[in-house]
C-alpha cells in the first residue's frame, strides 16, 4: 500500500497523509443520540488506516464511489472537519494549535453501526465498525489561511438532496485548538497527520445507489455515491 495524498485546493500539490485519528462524541446532541450523557469531559480518540484502503481522496467536482461494506446490514455516514497537521508537535498549547494546522477539509467517518454496537457492548475494539476499506472519504484541503471562518463554519450533510445532519463547527464540545492539545499529549503529532473532529447528530444509515454531499462553509464539498 502506497502513501496516500490528498489534493490541495487550488493547486496541483497533495498532502501526504501520515496518521488518522478521530474524536469520539464530539458534539452534545450526536453524543445523546448514541445515548451518551455529553458531559464535558475529556475527549477519546480511535484511528483509522492510513493506506489507500481505506481513505479516499476525492477530488474538487468528483464523486467518489464507496463499495458496501461486507457483513453489515447498518452502514451510516458520519460528516465531520478534517484538520492537517502541518507542523509537529507534543504537548501542545491550545493557543498555540492554530500554528500547527495545514488546512481543513470536508471528511466522512463511514461506519459499520451494528459491528461497532456490537463491538461495544462486549468491550471489545472499535475497528470493525470504523476501520475498514473505504472507511475514510476525505475532500480536498483548503490551507488554514484561506479558511479563517471555519471554526464558526456551518456543516450539512444531504442524501438525495435531503439535509440529514447540519451545524455549525462551533457547537464542538472540544474546539479544533482544545483537540490538538488533548491529542499531542498522547501522541507526537507529526506533518501529514489528519485529525478527524466528530460529527454532529443525525446520523443514519446509507443504502445502495445514494448520493452523500457534505458542506462546509469555505471548504470544497465532498461527495460519494454508495455503490
Amino acid at each position: 500500500m502506497g502513501i496516500v495524498g490528498l489534493p490541495v485546493a487550488g493547486t496541483d500539490e497533495r498532502f501526504p497523509v501520515r496518521r488518522v485519528y478521530c474524536v469520539g462524541r464530539n458534539y452534545a446532541a450526536h453524543a445523546r443520540e448514541m445515548g451518551f450523557d455529553p458531559e464535558r469531559e475529556p475527549p477519546f480518540f480511535f484511528c483509522k488506516p492510513n493506506d489507500d484502503a481505506s481513505i479516499v481522496p476525492v477530488p474538487a467536482g468528483s464523486t467518489a464511489t464507496l463499495p458496501y461494506p461486507p457483513l453489515t446490514r447498518n452502514y451510516h455516514y458520519e460528516a465531520e472537519l478534517v484538520v492537517a497537521i502541518g507542523q509537529g508537535g507534543r504537548d501542545i498549547a491550545a493557543a498555540d494549535a492554530a500554528a500547527h494546522i495545514y488546512g481543513y477539509a470536508c471528511g466522512l467517518d463511514m461506519t459499520r453501526r451494528d459491528l461497532q454496537i456490537a463491538a461495544r457492548e462486549q468491550g471489545r475494539p472499535w475497528e470493525v465498525g470504523k476501520a475498514f476499506d473505504f472507511s475514510a472519504p476525505v475532500g480536498p484541503i483548503t490551507r488554514r489561511a484561506q479558511a479563517p471562518g471555519v471554526h464558526c463554519a456551518s456543516i450539512a450533510l444531504d442524501v438525495d438532496g435531503t439535509v440529514r445532519q447540519q451545524a455549525t463547527i462551533a457547537h464542538l464540545i472540544w474546539s479544533v485548538d482544545e483537540v490538538i492539545a488533548n491529542l499531542s499529549t498522547l501522541f507526537t503529532l507529526q506533518p501529514g497527520d489528519l485529525i478527524f473532529t466528530g460529527t454532529p447528530e443525525g446520523v443514519g444509515a446509507v443504502t445502495p445507489g445514494q448520493t452523500l454531499t457534505l458542506r462546509i462553509d469555505g471548504l470544497a464539498p465532498l461527495a460519494v455515491r454508495i455503490a
